[in-house]
């Protein structure tokens, strides 16, 4: 097994326990208060991870275009985190998650159009399979 895909798998393990757990953490919570208390128990794990790991280095120091980046990537976790916050707390959690999903989608098209990635047949039939779960979990039953 590839690397990367072990680090991802736990991503989605993490991530399906972030969901369960926010779902019920905002019951009587207001969730944009929901958002800003996850926000911080990240800095406040995270600071100490990196500074002990000696990973640590002046943010000033790297190319300004990363910390664009990073700074327009930070923004926009921070409303994805909103939304969806606010949707978990108005909706249920397994379909507020797999619409959340619908990034993936998004995701596939950017990397062809911005970064120039080119995924195969099987990956498109993959992309188009997490479009259609979409859309049928949008439908009114």
């Amino acid at each position: 097994m590839e690397p990367w895909f072990t680090w991802a798998l736990l991503a989605a393990v993490f991530s399906a326990l972030t969901t369960i757990l926010a779902k019920v953490g905002l019951r009587g919570v207001d969730s944009d208060f929901g958002t800003l208390i996850r926000t911080a128990v990240i800095l406040v794990l995270l600071l100490p991870f990196v500074i002990l790991a000696n990973k640590w280095r002046n943010p000033l120091t790297l190319p300004v275009s990363a910390l664009g980046y990073l700074a327009l990537s930070g923004a926009a976790t921070g409303a994805s985190w909103v939304c969806y916050f606010r949707a978990l707390q108005l909706g249920q959690a397994a379909k507020v998650a797999t619409v959340d999903k619908f990034s993936l989608v998004l995701i596939a098209i950017l990397a062809v159009t911005l970064l120039g990635e080119r995924p195969t047949v099987r990956e498109w039939a993959g992309v188009a399979l997490m479009a259609s779960g979409v859309i049928i979990l949008s439908l009114k039953s």
